[in-house]
């Protein structure tokens, strides 16, 4: 059986206009954002043995945040491909040909990429959950899915069940 988190990064800085989109930090607001993630990842055993990350600043920002709170540190690879905007076949690929002998993968990437990817994989789930992220996949949103095999040159389109689904409003206290 596998697992596979899919993590959008938290919400970045447009401050300096003139940066490229690769360079953008995170603002303030992702960095709560992040650490929040990071400590319900914590909390709810959910500790990747790989992490897939984009080569964009705020996807390594985002992870770095969100290993902070982790008791274990997996591997990480920062893929070129990760840093994607499409429909999310290049998510799948590149998990198809990375994941590698990883039960448990966690994929730190951008919109519409990660959403597309996730609603392509997911077959079964809570229609409540699975409504929330084809409504919006915000910043700093993290989707489980599991799948019935264990070999990543198995996903295909459905073959996923969601877990979870869970935005930053859902675990961040504002008071």
């Amino acid at each position: 059986m596998l697992n596979l988190m899919l993590l959008r990064h938290a919400k970045s800085s447009w401050a300096d206009t003139g940066q490229a989109d690769p360079d953008r930090p995170l603002n303030d607001r992702g960095k709560r954002s992040a650490v929040a993630v990071g400590r319900y990842m914590a909390s709810n055993a959910l500790v990747p043995q790989l992490v897939l990350c984009s080569p964009a600043r705020r996807a390594r920002e985002t992870w770095g945040l969100v290993a902070g709170e982790l008791t274990a540190i997996p591997q990480i690879l920062v893929a070129a491909e990760i840093y994607d905007f499409g429909d999310g076949k290049a998510l799948m690929k590149c998990l198809r040909h990375k994941a590698g002998a990883a039960q448990s993968v966690l994929l730190v990437g951008h919109n519409p990429s990660i959403a597309g990817l996730a609603q392509n994989l997911i077959g079964t789930g809570s229609h409540k959950l699975r409504e929330r992220l084809e409504e919006k996949y915000p910043t700093a949103a993290l989707a489980v899915i599991s799948f019935d095999f264990d070999n990543w040159g198995s996903l295909a389109t459905g073959s996923g069940t969601l877990l979870r689904f869970v935005r930053p409003g859902d675990i961040i206290d504002d008071d």
